[in-house]
């Protein structure tokens, strides 16, 4: 069965603005941010979804451990973060749509820490807050068959694939399918279900967003279950996106990319002859100044030819 959630206009208006930032990462080249950005996201993000979960060390610490280097402090969280370290360098090979992937990376998370990491879990469990109760899963017994079907669901449905990476998170967290561990594994899938949309979202620290957001991140939560629909956590996790995703293109600072990435994308990309305007839109943010010196240099480097003068004057590419 398809899991119940509605689309609202706010849902649509967020999706449009992820859209929108994934088109400019697209004019801008931004594949990926630069080497030292890369390592400080996914510093953020390893040390903001153990946060999470009640792991105590600072950030600073996280990326002595990236690092090798010792520290100081409960032995099971820094097992928590050199576990994550290993998960979050094998995201890319994971399969987004395998099941077996799935377990294959709570193994990772979770070695040392339970009985049994990369398996369903065997056995009831509640989810408390304080001394209640805030949610009780499914009976272990449906769990292989629940998560199976979500899994069919993100890879057939015809929904948006980043409203139903969505989708999955909360419902891998209502499932709660293993012992220990879901809240770091829905967050951590919820990225590769992203990376499949664009792959600038594998150094996107969407959890430290999360982190700064908690309360509202269980409250969501938590009225999702309560409604017995994800629609108000889509929401909430559409507009977590959209704000990770605008800071990780500002901290990029895209407008330094160089004139051999801006002229091999738009030769790439620019058919028959075209003005400065339009080697200005496809490069967006660069004034008609640079563009000038950009055409300048590709008729100098033979990579392009010229028509006419003045404003009138197009240009085309040289096969």
């Amino acid at each position: 069965m398809k899991p119940p959630y509605d689309i609202t206009n706010r849902i649509l208006m967020l999706y449009g603005q992820i859209t929108e930032s994934i088109g400019l990462c697209k004019s801008l080249l931004l594949v990926k941010p630069e080497a030292r950005l890369r390592k400080q996201n996914r510093i953020k993000t390893i040390h903001s979804s153990l946060a999470i979960e009640g792991n105590t060390l600072d950030i600073e610490h996280v990326s002595a451990l990236l690092e090798n280097s010792r520290v100081i402090g409960p032995k099971r969280d820094i097992i928590e973060v050199q576990n994550a370290i290993k998960a979050y360098d094998k995201l890319s090979e994971f399969k987004p749509f395998s099941i077996k992937d799935f377990l294959k990376a709570h193994k990772l998370f979770m070695d040392g820490l339970v009985k049994s990491p990369g398996e369903f879990r065997s056995k009831q469990v509640g989810i408390m807050k304080g001394s209640e109760v805030q949610h009780i899963a499914p009976n272990f017994s449906l769990v292989p068959g629940l998560m199976n079907g979500l899994f069919d669901y993100i890879k057939a449905d015809p929904d948006i694939d980043i409203i139903k990476s969505c989708v999955f998170h909360y419902e891998m967290e209502f499932i709660h399918p293993f012992e220990d561990g879901n809240g770091r594994m829905g967050r951590y899938w919820q990225t590769r279900l992203l990376m499949e949309v664009n792959p600038i979202f594998e150094f996107v620290p969407i959890e430290e967003t999360i982190k700064k957001n908690q309360e509202s991140y269980y409250k969501t939560l938590a009225e999702a279950d309560s409604s017995g629909k994800s629609t108000v956590f889509i929401e909430f996790m559409l507009d977590a996106i959209n704000r990770s995703l605008r800071n990780t293109i500002d901290e990029s600072r895209p407008g330094n990319i160089d004139y051999k990435k801006r002229a091999d994308f738009s030769l790439e990309n620019l058919n028959d002859w075209f003005d400065r305007k339009e080697y200005m839109k496809i490069n967006k943010g660069i004034s008609s100044a640079t563009a000038s010196r950009d055409l300048k240099q590709l008729l100098k480097d033979r990579r392009i030819e010229s028509s006419g003068t003045g404003r009138m004057t197009k240009y085309k590419k040289i096969v």
